[in-house]
């Protein structure tokens, strides 16, 4: 694994090659752009470390289908009337209050 990150501005080719290849095995990048001996020297200045290819791979994601998407919307607007329902009743109750106590007055 290496961080080029320090090396960004002076590559010669340009930081969008490199980012290009972020995130990913760039071997092969690196090899087919015929980078020379003293290149692949200073790059081991970037090394910080192996790769554990033993670890478990990242899972892809899972869509959610249409039907469990509009349950969801519809336990998220359940619990938003339940947290509105709240306030709104102290504001009521506080109005009336008012008009109760301005009235006596």
């Amino acid at each position: 694994v290496y961080d080029v990150t320090p090396y960004l501005d002076e590559h010669p080719g340009g930081d969008d090659v490199v980012l290009a290849a972020t995130g990913k095995d760039a071997t092969d990048d690196f090899e087919d752009a015929g980078h020379s001996k003293s290149a692949k020297e200073h790059m081991q200045n970037f090394c910080i470390g192996e790769l554990d290819t033993s670890a478990p791979i990242i899972p892809e994601l899972e869509i959610a289908s249409k039907k469990e998407t509009a349950n969801y919307s519809r336990n998220l607007m359940d619990l938003t009337k339940q947290y509105w329902a709240v306030p709104v009743a102290i504001v009521g109750i506080s109005v009336v209050a008012g008009f109760i106590y301005l009235r006596k007055k």
